[in-house]
């Protein structure tokens, strides 16, 4: 079946099955590997992606229910790493393993996207259903704070590397 969604911006179309989860259609047709699979139950959050601004768990999402969607991976927070969750985790090194990290950064970019300044238990009910299982949930919770701060802030000039 042809299925055309928008993917980070960019009009996609794939011929799949009608029932081929959306976490496959991202890493196997389109080269994505930044969602992880992590349990397959859609329990753990390591697959979380953005399908029309709500964060969704992609190992359990039929493809053909997001025909036409807007769907947003980790790769789509910004290429050259400049989000500010993206620039709050490497600050803080919020990464323990990493395995969980980019459904973690998905879930906190919709929380930012709706709570701008989050409270501590504003954040905790948010990400209270993304596992880390290296248990980095203070340094989490430190990394969406940070992100809130900086993007108030402007951002800095870039290094040539």
């Amino acid at each position: 079946m042809n299925i055309t969604l928008k993917v980070n911006g960019q009009s996609r179309t794939v011929d799949v099955p009608a029932d081929m989860p959306l976490l496959w259609v991202l890493r196997d047709e389109l080269d994505l590997k930044g969602t992880k699979f992590g349990c397959g139950a859609a329990q753990c959050g390591a697959c979380t992606v953005h399908v029309n601004g709500a964060a969704v768990r992609s190992c359990r999402r039929a493809v053909s229910t997001v025909q036409g969607a807007e769907v947003t991976t980790v790769e789509g927070l910004s290429a050259d790493g400049t989000h500010a969750l993206q620039r709050a985790w490497d600050e803080l090194d919020v990464p323990q393993c990493g395995y969980c990290q980019a459904g973690q950064l998905m879930k906190a970019a919709e929380l930012l996207a709706k709570t701008p300044k989050p409270t501590d238990a504003q954040i905790d009910a948010a990400m209270n259903t993304n596992l880390c299982r290296c248990a980095t949930y203070l340094r989490i919770r430190q990394g969406i704070h940070r992100a809130a701060e900086l993007m108030d802030a402007p951002m800095p000039e870039r290094e040539n590397r």
